[in-house]
């Protein structure tokens, strides 16, 4: 399935990309596999919590008296350690002695405590909060809430950047210049070869470039007929002319590479005024070979072990205030690739 037009343009791919990205990292992070804390250090815990594990390193001192692992659990608890000393020791239950002791030991060690003024009111466990189980619904919440954003943003994006690509195209019922070349493409004949006592082309393909067509690129694969790949080859523009929209080419270029030859073979199809034009010519010339186009001419490709043949089946020249024979109204190619012998 090819992809609408409007998605080749980079800064279209750019920004669908980026919504893309965003969208699938909220999904992942927030729904699929959220982040969940391990080896967290006291001091970032609740106040609680915090409160709960200098008791319990009271009750550690008490058991084994090390001053050492005393202090260091005093340190994990950070600025707050004073504040939830003082709590422990106004709601002690049944270990005030240990408290105590624990005191003593660190104030050996760091000095005298200071008292804080922010004390945190003791808390018991009838007033303490029942604990919530998390709701099974809150990730479809964080879903949710992810789905409208990216419709904001995907909103912001189609009108500021993408509906003014919408409004560049053919309203409804009118062709375009590349849906025009594929109308052309399906309606021109094919070449019987095989007919003409040669052998039958590994790829065939018709091509039409029609003013207008400023994105004219095509190309096309070249595989043997068990399915190996051999090369590809293709058509572009080479060189426009004049100023303004659409686009005046002068110059077609077809190309063809081989997957068995270091080096591209390409030919420079150029206008009657181009060919004529030494300014043209000298810009040209490092491209390729430069042909001048004429009706049902052909120009022959050769690599290491392919040979392409191009025949202009269709030409006509634009008519405007350019010189006569400058630019392209159409034209239309058939390539037929062929293994060398």
């Amino acid at each position: 399935m090819r992809l609408p037009e409007f998605f080749k343009t980079p800064r279209v791919a750019a920004i669908t990309g980026v919504v893309l990205g965003l969208a699938l990292g909220l999904l992942v992070g927030w729904v699929l596999w959220p982040v969940q804390y391990t080896d967290a250090v006291p001091k970032i815990l609740s106040q609680r919590y915090q409160e709960e594990y200098l008791r319990m390193a009271v009750d550690s001192y008490r058991l084994n008296k090390d001053v050492g692992l005393a202090l260091q659990r005093w340190a994990d608890l950070g600025p707050n350690a004073p504040a939830l000393l003082q709590a422990v020791e106004d709601n002690p239950g049944s270990r005030r002695n240990a408290v105590e002791d624990f005191r003593a030991a660190i104030e050996s060690q760091l000095g005298p405590i200071p008292a804080s003024p922010d004390t945190p009111p003791p808390t018991s466990a009838a007033e303490e909060p029942a604990a919530t189980p998390s709701s099974p619904v809150s990730p479809w919440v964080w879903l949710v809430g992810s789905i409208l954003a990216l419709g904001v943003i995907g909103g912001a994006v189609y009108l500021y950047l993408l509906k003014p690509l919408f409004a560049k195209r053919p309203a409804t019922g009118e062709v375009s210049a590349a849906q025009q070349a594929q109308q052309i493409n399906r309606s021109v004949e094919k070449t019987d070869f095989t007919g003409l006592g040669l052998a039958k082309p590994i790829t065939q393909n018709m091509t039409t470039y029609v003013l207008g067509d400023d994105l004219y690129d095509e190309s096309f694969s070249i595989d043997s007929p068990a399915g190996e790949f051999l090369g590809e080859y293709g058509v572009g523009v080479s060189e426009t002319m004049g100023v303004g929209e659409p686009k005046k080419v002068t110059a077609v270029e077809i190309w063809l590479f081989d997957k068995n030859d270091i080096k591209t073979a390409t030919k420079v199809l150029m206008s009657a005024h181009a060919y004529a034009d030494p300014n043209i010519r000298a810009r040209l010339e490092a491209k390729g070979e430069l042909v001048l186009i004429q009706p049902q001419g052909q120009v022959v490709l050769e690599t290491a072990t392919l040979q392409l043949l191009a025949t202009v089946v269709d030409l006509e020249y634009g008519r405007g205030n350019l010189p006569d024979k400058s630019y392209f109204e159409r034209i239309t190619l058939e390539l037929a690739i062929w293994p060398k012998q």
